[in-house]
């Protein structure tokens, strides 16, 4: 495949796949050389801390999904213990290495609503109530790095950067307007934000009745 030119994107959620994974990925860039790839791993789910840093070193992209975090977060740890935990969803980490990180829903698994995605990795709030304060706060992103890693990162991601991804003349003007401003709002409220407005391609598609109480 790597050969033929076509990008490369493999699932990996346990932490020894995602380890053979990146195995592999390094073997590729040494055999066929360095290039431009933008090698993906879906999910990146639950890694070795040491693999952390490799993601940076062999410029894979970790594509992951913010929501899994506050579902799995209910019952992770009974399954893969508190140690391995702290390394599962591992946002904050995998930024702070310098990775690629491209947010997404994996719908129909989870939410296609990429808010509750953005409100899932900054408040990391399980959906039973369970953690207030976040499951494994140390792995929170602020809302600017949620909202660039669902919107440029992604769209580096699919090496689409140069036409989308963020609000830039000569782009796509693909854009939503929010009911309340998600960078200034408490934002355990992002959940409940909705989408007035959805403009693709500079056409209006969307727009949300409003009462006047809105």
């Amino acid at each position: 495949a790597d050969v033929a030119g076509l990008q490369i994107a493999i699932h990996a959620i346990g932490d020894r796949a995602n380890h053979v994974v990146l195995d592999l990925c390094e073997q590729l860039q040494r055999d066929n050389g360095r290039r431009d790839r933008r090698l993906r791993i879906e999910h990146a789910q639950h890694l070795i801390p040491d693999d952390i840093q490799r993601f940076k070193e062999l410029n894979i992209i970790a594509s992951v999904q913010p929501y899994h975090c506050i579902d799995d977060g209910r019952w992770a740890e009974k399954r893969i213990g508190r140690e391995r935990a702290t390394t599962t969803y591992a946002f904050r980490s995998l930024m702070d290495a310098g990775a690629v990180v491209a947010f997404g829903s994996d719908w129909w698994v989870a939410p296609i609503n990429p808010l509750m995605g953005i409100y899932a990795a900054v408040t990391r709030r399980t959906i039973d109530g369970q953690f207030p304060d976040g499951w494994k706060p140390e792995q929170k992103v602020s809302v600017s790095e949620a909202v660039h890693a669902y919107t440029m990162a992604s769209a580096f991601a699919s090496g689409e950067e140069k036409i989308k991804g963020s609000l830039t003349a000569g782009k796509v003007a693909d854009i939503v307007v929010l009911s309340a401003d998600i960078f200034s709002i408490d934002p355990t409220s992002i959940a409940g934000v909705q989408v007035d407005t959805t403009i693709f391609d500079g056409k209006v598609m969307y727009q949300r009745r409003c009462s006047g109480a809105d």
